[in-house]
């Protein structure tokens, strides 16, 4: 039998699956963001600002891969969910390993490529001269360990698929606990600068997934497989594809406007990347909770569909509308309050901070829109919507390419246009993802 974190989420109340759920999600995604900060913290603080600089001028790269990779897990999670519903367990099985083979090869591809173009793609997004060097050595050392993240994520996505949510954290705890070990080591003690960073991310994540593979294989019926189960079904391939594609496709495209909107921040030089980046790092962080509960409506919508249980799928998105108003107050008290002491966590220059500590107020007071975002999304995606995601990733990228240039350029708000065009893409997908709500969710439930 598979082992007992495994949650039907066909009974019982849905406030209390979504919660009871999201709780671990939430420290492991919220794990998963420290640990993205320790490599910025340890950097910021034993390195230097351009090297910290240097870091966050690589994200949205590294981002635009690690999404491309990401979406077909997530679309293989929802594939797993639905026959997990409907209580088809071979193709449960079967999901899991043709998903498994699909994460295999797209990251090397895509890894790849992205340590070769690595300097052009740096250029292109007008890097400061006084980082590109730091940054294109962050940037490949992001792209060896692509295969390893995607991997992690894969088997994590395909747990959660099945009501899991307890063994990802398990070892993503024990990856962050590994990597902050290392960076001390590699930064602070044997002062190997951003590529020890690097390194110690790159062998943390190394070991973590290792372990995954061979604790879900030995703990879970559904990973313990032998040589003749394997083999590549066209069928289930293709509904992998068409839920993960436009996924991978809506994040490739945010991560694309998030290159847009990186290159008008490196244009106003190094002060403006490091409080962006600090911001960055922040709004990350902020982003887990409504992650988190997207991920759980996915889930949960994902098995009452399969199970043929529409009117349950409509009380779990009720439930998570609940839920996101009480989190988006609580998280808009923080940042209005504690945004400075915040940003002072990663350097020490006041300049950086002051702005920084601006940013997350100005961004702080459109996370109702943002919380709206990853409802909507998360049910659209767990019933097989797969043409909303790239509807959603189409509106963003439009926005990203176009709002901040308004705003930091022909309205004159400066860089305070930069935080000021974030909350109002925001508002933007918000409203577009409503109108696919009305327009399809209720009548792809049959409700009235």
């Amino acid at each position: 039998m598979p082992n007992s974190n495994i949650t039907d989420m066909t009974h019982g109340n849905p406030t209390r699956h979504l919660l009871l759920f999201s709780l671990p999600t939430l420290i492991g995604n919220i794990f998963q963001q420290i640990y993205n900060l320790a490599d910025s913290v340890i950097v910021g603080r034993f390195v230097g600002a351009n090297a910290f600089a240097a870091v966050g001028a690589t994200a949205s790269i590294t981002f635009l891969f690690f999404a491309l990779c990401n979406g077909i897990g997530s679309g293989g999670g929802i594939v797993v969910s639905q026959f997990y519903g409907a209580h088809e367990e071979d193709n449960v099985k079967l999901c899991i390993i043709n998903t498994g083979i699909i994460m295999l090869i797209v990251p090397i591809v895509l890894g790849t490529i992205g340590f070769i173009i690595a300097p052009q793609f740096l250029q292109l997004l007008n890097t400061p001269a006084n980082i590109i060097s730091d940054a294109i050595s962050y940037t490949r050392y992001m792209c060896i360990g692509l295969l390893f993240v995607s991997l992690y994520n894969y088997i994590a996505a395909m747990l959660r698929a099945l009501g899991d949510s307890k063994t990802p954290l398990y070892f993503l705890v024990f990856s962050l606990i590994l990597n902050i070990i290392l960076d001390v080591v590699m930064v602070c003690i044997l002062k190997m600068g951003i590529s020890g960073a690097a390194l110690a991310t790159l062998l943390s994540q190394f070991i973590s997934v290792i372990l995954c593979v061979l604790f879900a294989y030995r703990t879970n019926s559904y990973f313990r497989f032998c040589y003749k189960d394997v083999h590549f079904s066209y069928q289930i391939a293709y509904k992998i594809v068409r839920l993960g594609v436009p996924m991978s496709i809506q994040f490739g495209l945010i991560a694309i406007s998030s290159m847009a909107v990186q290159k008008i921040v490196n244009s106003y030089g190094t002060i403006v990347v490091a409080a962006f980046t600090a911001t960055n790092r922040i709004e990350q962080l902020i982003h887990q909770p409504y992650t988190t509960l997207g991920t759980s409506l996915s889930t949960f919508s994902g098995q009452n569909f399969g199970a043929k249980k529409n009117d349950r799928v409509l009380s779990g998105y009720y439930a998570g509308i609940r839920i996101m108003i009480v989190l988006t107050i609580i998280l808009i008290f923080i940042m209005q309050f504690f945004g400075y002491a915040i940003t002072s966590m990663f350097v020490e220059e006041e300049a950086i901070i002051s702005l920084g500590a601006l940013g997350l107020r100005i961004t702080s007071m459109y996370y109702f829109a943002l919380g709206m975002i990853y409802v909507i999304r998360g049910v659209l995606t767990g019933i097989g919507d797969a043409f909303f995601s790239l509807f959603n990733g189409i509106v963003e990228v439009i926005g990203r390419f176009t709002i901040p240039i308004i705003f930091c350029s022909y309205l004159g708000f400066g860089e305070k246009g930069i935080w000021i065009s974030a909350g109002v893409v925001w508002v933007v997908s918000a409203i577009a993802a409503w109108i696919r709500y009305i327009t399809y969710f209720k009548k792809q439930l049959g409700i009235t």
